[in-house]
């Protein structure tokens, strides 16, 4: 088994969850992206719109003006970009400045112009498990087999990105995206029902509050971060991932080690 690739998380927001506000300067931004690859990032995952429970929409416009003077700064550490979108028209200005993946958490469902964009720039497009935004998606949670429920979801997606024409496709199960604690942790149980698909898996946990929900003390950021890398060195002894998004890059690079 090859190690995953690590995908360090670079917010350009004001109210992403556990670091809004800190990188919205290019100059804050340029500075934590240079960190994030000497700590051993192989993708930047660019986003200028939060996706935290209850976060509201922000316009095309301002995603846009938002990602795309961050990765113009970045585009020569020596990481692939990655740009976080839900939105066609954000994800074809990202890759026209430099970016080369589109993380789409909505799977293509916010906007099915998405795939035209992928396959038309030849570029690899997560596919995320998805089912609302974050202002509703805490009520749709309702599954009765999680793991053969997320993966018949996103293969419906993938079949409809194929049919557009996408050729580089990795699937992402959407940890805490219209899913409780418990049910994220039976997800990851079941992520051999995502491997039946055949196609990469990008796994994006790290902070998150199921993560918390299980913490033995106090919930900080650095426990959150430990309990990530603890988890996702077991979840790559377990299976062949593609890919693991991560906000303490150092941390879990130390446990892949």
């Amino acid at each position: 088994m090859s190690k995953p690739l690590i995908m360090g998380v670079l917010n350009i927001t004001p109210d992403s969850f556990s670091d809004g506000g800190q990188f919205t300067e290019i100059e804050a931004a340029f500075e934590q992206a240079k960190q994030l690859v000497l700590d051993g990032a192989d993708i930047l995952d660019i986003g200028g719109e939060s996706t935290r429970p209850g976060a509201a929409r922000v316009s095309i416009g301002e995603e846009i003006s938002r990602v795309v003077p961050v990765i113009e700064a970045v585009r020569d550490l020596g990481a692939q970009i990655s740009i976080d979108t839900m939105n066609s028209q954000t994800a074809l200005a990202a890759l026209k400045a430099g970016a080369t993946i589109i993380n789409d958490v909505s799977g293509g469902k916010n906007d099915p112009e998405m795939f035209a964009i992928a396959a038309a720039t030849n570029c690899t497009l997560v596919i995320s498990h998805w089912r609302g935004h974050s202002d509703q998606m805490d009520r749709l949670n309702q599954y009765e087999q999680i793991g053969k429920e997320v993966a018949a979801e996103l293969l419906e997606q993938v079949q409809l990105a194929k049919a557009a024409g996408v050729t580089k496709l990795v699937i992402d199960p959407g940890l805490g995206f219209a899913k409780d604690a418990d049910q994220n942790w039976q997800l990851l149980d079941e992520l051999d029902e995502l491997q039946k698909l055949g196609l990469p898996i990008l796994i994006g946990a790290s902070r998150k509050r199921f993560i918390a929900a299980r913490l033995p003390g106090e919930d900080t950021t650095e426990a959150r971060d430990l309990a990530t890398a603890e988890l996702m060195q077991k979840l790559t002894e377990k299976y062949s991932l593609w890919g693991l998004r991560i906000h303490n890059v150092r941390a879990t690079v130390a446990r892949q080690n």
